[in-house]
């Protein structure tokens, strides 16, 4: 599985690259906080594929990392996605290390 860093996704954002954020955690979830990545729970994930971009990068998210690789291996194996990247650590990553103010549960 591929993945990304917190600090890898910040210099994606600060260079405005081209790529998709999905946030799979619960949209309860989403509400606390989030990475203004685009919100699709995990339960969901299949049912939205088409949703979910196959030309560029994909980079896909929770709170810890492990839902977001869930997702992640479900549509490499069911639908033959090549552009996902799991974010390494979720939102508590982030947290620790751009926002220690953000409110996580």
């Amino acid at each position: 599985m591929k993945e990304k860093t917190v600090l890898e996704l910040k210099n994606m954002i600060d260079n405005k690259e081209d790529f998709q954020l999905i946030d799979v955690r619960e949209t309860f979830e989403y509400e606390v906080s989030n990475l203004s990545g685009e919100n699709i729970p995990l339960a969901g994930v299949m049912l939205e594929a088409s949703k979910i971009s196959t030309d560029k990068p994909v980079i896909m998210q929770c709170r810890s990392g492990a839902r977001s690789a869930a997702a992640l291996n479900q549509l490499e194996q069911q639908l033959g996605y090549t552009n996902l990247y799991n974010l390494k650590g979720g939102i508590l990553a982030w947290k620790a290390e751009f926002e220690p103010d953000m409110p996580v549960y």
